[in-house]
């Protein structure tokens, strides 16, 4: 792995982790109601959703009632932070050098010591990186938890796993607020309007490439959302959906 400074990564969408493809667009100009998820069912959407749009995409989702949480152990997603993609770096380092710009590394390593995460998601604030305080989290978009209860306790091992450690469900972000989303899912918790139409299009992004399901309400606040920015195009991202067979989960 290439030692130095990381490149700027803007985090108006979520990238690919190998490549440096980025999904751009943000949100057009919000209104009030639909861009904060709050109104009517998803009839209150009068947006036409675009090819390749993630507002097209949430039409394309599986839409049933969340399972019981019955089972779920993070362990059942293997290992915290697997090295997946085997470039010998684990995938928080690897996501904290796409995401944090003026990167230090620990001596010879690709361990980060410092970095700074610009212009915060979930904050819209700069957060300082120093390795062993605990003010930067890499969340997942789609919680593992959530996933959990809506498709993922039927997998093999190996397909929770890559969804763990895939890089278009995972983000730096300041610690606080992604503590405060918890388990959340579009239907409970939102970033600030600046991000949200580039966070559920990740969301959906996630749901879609994995085949997991949403309620009837998440699907309903995705559509409010993305009503708001129906040219938001859904992000991709090239990490297969099984982890190499040297990983276990319980």
């Amino acid at each position: 792995m290439r030692r130095g400074r990381a490149p700027r990564a803007r985090r108006t969408a979520v990238v690919l982790f190998a490549g440096a493809l980025l999904a751009t667009g943000g949100c057009k100009a919000t209104d009030g109601d639909r861009a904060s998820g709050r109104g009517g069912g998803a009839g209150d959407s009068t947006a036409e959703a675009g090819a390749g749009s993630a507002l097209a995409a949430v039409g394309e989702l599986t839409v049933k009632g969340r399972a019981p949480k019955t089972g779920y152990d993070r362990n059942k997603f293997g290992s915290a932070w697997a090295d997946v993609d085997s470039n010998h770096c684990d995938t928080r380092n690897d996501v904290l050098k796409r995401d944090l710009e003026d990167v230090k590394y620990k001596e010879g390593t690709c361990v980060i010591a410092t970095g700074t995460l610009t212009d915060d998601p979930y904050s819209g604030k700069s957060v300082t990186f120093t390795r062993g305080r605990s003010t930067i989290d890499i969340d997942h978009l789609v919680a593992l938890s959530d996933a959990w209860q809506k498709g993922a306790q039927q997998w093999d091992p190996a397909k929770r796993i890559a969804l763990a450690n895939d890089p278009l469900n995972l983000l730096a972000v300041s610690a606080g607020p992604n503590r405060s989303k918890g388990e959340g899912d579009t239907a409970t918790w939102l970033p600030p309007k600046a991000y949200r139409c580039t966070y559920v299009a990740g969301q959906v992004a996630v749901k879609k490439k994995y085949e997991l399901w949403v309620t009837g309400a998440e699907r309903d606040a995705m559509q409010r959302v993305l009503s708001a920015c129906p040219d938001q195009k859904l992000p991709s991202g090239d990490a297969p959906t099984e982890a190499p067979s040297r990983f276990h989960a319980r």
